[in-house]
């Protein structure tokens, strides 16, 4: 079972479902088929699903393997946690026109943060039942 995983998991899909919506809103009212067409704010949202798409994946596998793993539910959910933190900050950001570079940055921070701290829990926490 993956309660912590499958909860952290729900919550980034329906932020990436939120984040999907907005692009095709975007492109129905600018009659856009593929690509932003130049408007800038078909651009923004493309890419803050896009930058969401390319890094939740890595997180939600890296969560997965610690509680699969056995690690205790408050190490898979606090790195779920900011994870969750981390990506809507920096969709905000990017969707602010303009676009404001200091939510960008601390999305992506938390963002960078979490997903070396989860490979480094997975290596520790994996070591460790190892060696035991």
């Amino acid at each position: 079972m993956l309660p912590v995983t499958s909860i952290i998991a729900a919550v980034l899909t329906i932020i990436f479902v939120r984040l999907s919506f907005a692009v095709i809103g975007l492109r129905r009212k600018n009659q856009v088929g593929i690509g932003s067409g130049g408007h800038e704010d078909l651009e923004r949202a493309i890419r803050a699903q896009g930058n969401f798409a390319e890094y939740v994946p890595f997180g939600i596998i890296l969560i997965a393997c610690l509680e699969l793993n056995g690690a205790p539910w408050w190490l898979v959910a606090i790195p779920g946690i900011t994870l969750i933190i981390g990506r809507l900050i920096h969709a905000v950001g990017i969707n602010e026109p303009p676009p404001n570079f200091n939510k960008r940055v601390l999305g992506m921070k938390f963002t960078f943060v979490t997903l070396l701290s989860l490979a480094a829990l997975n290596l520790g926490w994996s070591l460790y039942q190892l060696l035991n």
